[in-house]
């Protein structure tokens, strides 16, 4: 096997597969990356047994082969060479050259045979989505995953699969985020599946915004997203995710709107003074304006006022700050509606103009 190639266009494959190799690994050829060359194209392959990333690009002076190199060694090495480097990687025995101009590495390698694969996705739905417009569902709501939460459910991504729609939704118990888009053509079948943590982390990573338009095969027990370049494979979380339409206030007719910026600023001066532990603020409405009140066990205690547009009157309800924020930071619009009923009930924060992005934070008893 040997092939060449410039280092900044070995550098993007190497960096979207290097992140799927875990530091610590169970068997010693999961820390090596599994590097075919077939027909004049160079593919590389990172895995932990549940996230799989296979990266591909053409490369020059090719003779076909394959076998495993370790992954964040030649990662190190690729980065630290040069700008403009011509980098060539060949083997001999189970031996692995890198040279690069007066540069010249020599890696161990195991057998590609060793190396695990994750076995073909019997998908039963097949969808396009256009990957800006996945990166925006991701990006708006993954935050609200839960972390290490005993209901495993929680710890992934929700992709709930419409006739012409796709939300992902994402909740930790104590706020909820969902964001929605429209699929041309439609999916045509409903399916809901749970993407657990990593693999949506690896996701993020991997989406670039543009025009293309991604493939998603679904199968039973994987997801698969295919673009021209990468495939991405992540097993998925079993189980059941929450009825999380239940939880999404109705009849929440009080109504704040708000300008977004302005409140984010308030919050986040306020949330300084706020109790570390619980990040309670106090949040008061009244006609025409917001009262922000946080105070802290050292008896500090900090007040902002804010112009609102509202008609409600006399309702003081507290919140954890940062979830709020992590809300309003979710958020596109210029403006934001808060919808609450009680003190005792959750609130529901969205952009002013649209209902795609809906964020539900549970109340603080302060």
């Amino acid at each position: 096997m040997r092939f060449s190639l410039q280092r900044e266009v070995l550098l993007k494959p190497l960096a979207q597969v290097v992140n799927v190799v875990e530091r610590r690994q169970t068997l010693p050829v999961l820390a090596n990356l599994l590097v075919k060359v077939r027909d004049g194209q160079l593919s590389l392959t990172g895995t932990d047994l549940e996230v799989e990333m296979v990266s591909r690009t053409v490369v020059d002076d090719a003779q076909d082969g394959e076998t495993t190199i370790p992954a964040r060694k030649l990662f190190e090495i690729v980065r630290a060479l040069p700008d403009g480097s011509k980098v060539t990687i060949s083997q001999s025995g189970d031996k692995v050259a890198v040279q690069a101009g007066r540069s010249r590495f020599s890696l161990a390698s195991l057998p590609a045979n060793d190396f695990p694969s994750i076995d073909e996705v019997e998908a039963t739905e097949r969808v396009a989505v256009p990957e800006a417009a996945l990166k925006e569902l991701i990006e708006r709501t993954a935050f609200a995953m839960a972390q290490q939460d005993v209901r495993y459910y929680l710890n992934g991504l929700l992709f709930d699969l419409r006739d012409s729609a796709l939300r992902c939704v994402a909740t930790d118990g104590h706020r909820l985020a969902l964001c929605e888009a429209n699929l041309e053509g439609g999916a045509g079948s409903k399916r809901q599946i749970i993407v657990p943590r990593k693999g949506v982390q690896e996701l993020q990573r991997l989406l670039e915004g543009g025009d293309r338009t991604l493939e998603l095969e679904l199968g039973r027990s994987h997801i698969r997203v295919k673009r021209d370049d990468v495939t991405f494979t992540s097993k998925l979380i079993d189980g059941k995710f929450p009825d999380y339409e239940a939880v999404i206030p109705i009849g929440a007719d009080r109504e704040v709107r708000i300008d977004r910026e302005v409140l984010r600023a308030a919050l986040q001066r306020a949330s300084i003074l706020s109790n570390e532990k619980y990040r309670g603020v106090r949040v008061e409405v009244s006609p025409g304006q917001l009262k922000i009140s946080a105070h802290n066990p050292e008896q500090e205690e900090a007040q902002e006022e804010v112009e609102a547009d509202t008609h409600v009157d006399a309702l003081a309800i507290g919140f954890n700050v940062n979830y709020l924020l992590d809300a309003l930071g979710a958020l596109r619009d210029e403006f934001v509606v808060l919808q609450l009923r009680d003190a005792n009930s959750s609130a529901l924060v969205r952009g002013a103009d649209n209902q795609h992005a809906r964020h539900v934070v549970m109340p603080l008893r302060l």
